[in-house]
């Protein structure tokens, strides 16, 4: 039986097991198509990432061109007007006659104004002194130059440290043309002018490049949605950003603004408020330098899509696999459950379980094969079963045979000495309640009695041994009402009561009492029965133990408490015992613990 259903077991896991490689097999094979997909999607990722680097790059090589041939228009207007010999004396010459002056002003002014006319990215020209007449392009404005002295400004301060050389400042709004409060943006080249013989600082040189030019230059150039270009100097700040509120910020990231200022890498990645961008720089010719900058999801979008789309095919890929293979597996492991299940019922034992598997497959055949096992299974078992009962019953006659003999001898021994000893009277009481009591038996159909019936024969025999003894013994019975239909063997507590009189009370010469308590719980009966005798010598103890079953039995007594122990063998589950010892306040006490049978044979028996 074990085997069998250790083998149901095995062939439930094994379906099991079955369902997974089946679903795993297919998710392979599924997923094969997407694994190619991922290692294209690497390939192309990593290709795509090339381009756009490449791409990148010449972004930005392409918007510092833009921006170089800007401000070299800056740098050649600068280089002409410094070199310019009247343009040299004008600024030389700080106290000039009103001739000179009017003469030095239409020169310059003409010099200036048609240089502005032929280039179209100079805004506005201008030379500036700190005593004297300044002159100027378009719509110069003296009047704005005497504000604050040229020598604090920081556009001088840039020229002086330059010593001649040309200086580049932030874009800004012109301060010294337009009307009223409205200016041109420009970015300017600021040179000091110098004296050709004492080398003496006599001027600044202004030039003032188109700001919107350049700016709708670079704007043109433009990294993925929002991305752009902006420029920064030296130290990383912006000098030109579409953004004009960041004029003249330095870059808010100190890693960026170093990489961006003298870091020689050409790409650089950080991130800013939880966007992670890509920057790309390419230097100027004068030490600036145009810094590309793009959030990194703009250009990898259709990379990040195209990754997605792939996840979720490889997703829906495998819910489908994981969906047909549960299909499938159901079709081969359901007949499979449903031959388990019923092997469960068969190892419960019932074995009229049977399957109603009828496929025309290999699990079907099996279903055939175990349905003609099981009806076998349960003919032996049947088989068995009267095989044993029969056994059993042949052994309780056969303990009936030699207790009912022993009971016989007890009984008509007493009435033969009360016949010897001329207890005419006596002897007929004992002899009219012998036929009580075989009557009694008689009556019983069937090997069992219940508890109740057991204990009246009990009290008709103790009538016997009061004639018998001339004594008194008194009878308690504390028999709860749910064991007092018990089922018990006929003539299972009558030699315990006998043996307390015989070897109890009688030595001590004269009656006694007897006490029977009978409790029931869910699983079993349990009865005590104790006298008030002399209690039982350890060495009849030791014989009497319930350890001791194969003792040989001492006496007709003995005889009796060994079939009693039979008995509670033959009929009553593992775990059912006798206990024979001595009551602590006297006398020898009997424990009996009867568990109930599960199946209801004892009751049949007794019926």
């Amino acid at each position: 039986m074990n085997q069998l259903v250790w083998g149901a077991g095995q062939r439930l896991r094994g379906s099991r097991r079955f369902a997974t490689k089946m679903i795993l097999a297919l998710l392979v094979v599924i997923l094969i198509p997407t694994l190619t997909s991922v290692l294209f999607y690497n390939a192309s990722s990593k290709l795509v990432k090339k381009n756009v680097r490449v791409s990148s790059l010449q972004l930005v090589r392409q918007a510092a061109d833009a921006l170089s041939a800007i401000m070299l228009a800056g740098t050649d207007a600068s280089n002409i007007l410094y070199s310019d010999v009247k343009l040299q004396q004008a600024a030389r010459n700080t106290r000039p006659t009103p001739e000179e002056e009017e003469a030095y002003k239409t020169y310059v002014s003409n010099l200036l104004n048609n240089y502005v006319g032929s280039n179209s990215f100079v805004k506005t020209l201008y030379v500036l002194r700190e005593e004297g007449t300044s002159w100027g392009s378009g719509s110069f404005k003296l009047s704005k130059i005497y504000v604050q002295s040229l020598h604090d400004l920081e556009w001088a301060k840039l020229a002086r440290m330059k010593d001649g050389e040309p200086a580049w400042g932030k874009l800004a709004y012109d301060p010294y043309s337009g009307i009223g409060d409205i200016n041109d943006l420009v970015l300017p080249v600021i040179r000091v002018i110098k004296d050709f013989e004492s080398l003496a600082d006599i001027g600044y040189l202004l030039v003032n490049l188109d700001g919107n030019k350049i700016l709708d230059r670079i704007g043109q150039i433009r990294l993925g949605n929002s991305g752009g270009f902006f420029v920064v100097d030296e130290s990383g700040t912006i000098v030109i950003d579409r953004r004009l509120d960041r004029l003249g910020q330095p870059l808010s990231d100190p890693e960026l603004r170093e990489w961006a200022a003298t870091g020689s890498a050409a790409e650089f990645e950080h991130e800013e408020d939880g966007v992670r961008f890509y920057h790309i720089k390419q230097p100027l010719a004068n030490g600036w330098s145009v810094v590309g900058s793009v959030p990194i999801h703009e250009i990898t979008d259709q990379l990040t899509s195209m990754r997605r789309m792939i996840w979720t095919s490889a997703l829906g890929f495998a819910l489908l696999a994981v969906a047909i293979g549960l299909i499938l597996a159901r079709q081969v492991t359901k007949p499979i459950q449903q031959l388990t299940s019923q092997m469960k019922v068969a190892e419960g034992g019932d074995f009229t379980a049977r399957t109603e598997v009828r496929t025309k497959d290999e699990i079907g055949l099996l279903s055939q094969q175990f349905n003609k096992m099981i009806r076998r299974i349960n003919e032996l078992v049947r088989e068995v079963r009267e095989v044993n009962e029969s056994k059993r019953q042949a052994e309780l006659k056969a303990v009936m045979h030699r207790i009912n003999p022993h009971f016989l001898f007890n009984t008509l021994s007493t009435i033969k000495w009360l016949v010897r000893y001329n207890q005419s009277a006596k002897a007929y009481d004992a002899l009219s309640s012998l036929v009580l009591l075989l009557e009694a038996n008689m009556g019983k159909k069937g090997s069992f009695v219940t508890l109740a019936e057991e204990l009246d024969i009990v009290a008709k025999y103790l009538s016997i041994l009061q004639i018998r003894y001339d004594k008194e013994f008194r009878l308690h019975a504390d028999i709860a009402p749910e064991a007092e239909t018990f089922p018990v063997p006929r003539m299972l507590v009558q030699p315990i009561v006998e043996n307390a009189v015989f070897h109890g009370l009688v030595p001590l010469g004269g009656g006694g009492d007897i006490w029977i308590e009978a409790r029931a719980t869910e699983q079993a009966i349990a009865i005590v029965i104790r006298d008030n005798g002399r209690g039982i010598s350890p060495d009849d103890l030791q014989k009497l133990d319930d350890s001791r079953q194969d003792a040989e039995p001492s006496g007709m007594t003995g005889i009796g408490l060994t079939h009693v122990r039979e008995w509670i063998r033959l009929y009553y589950p593992p775990g059912s015992e006798m206990r024979i010892g001595n009551d602590p306040e006297g006398g020898a006490i009997v424990r009996m613990k009867l568990i109930k049978p599960v199946d209801a044979q004892v009751k049949r028996e007794g019926e």
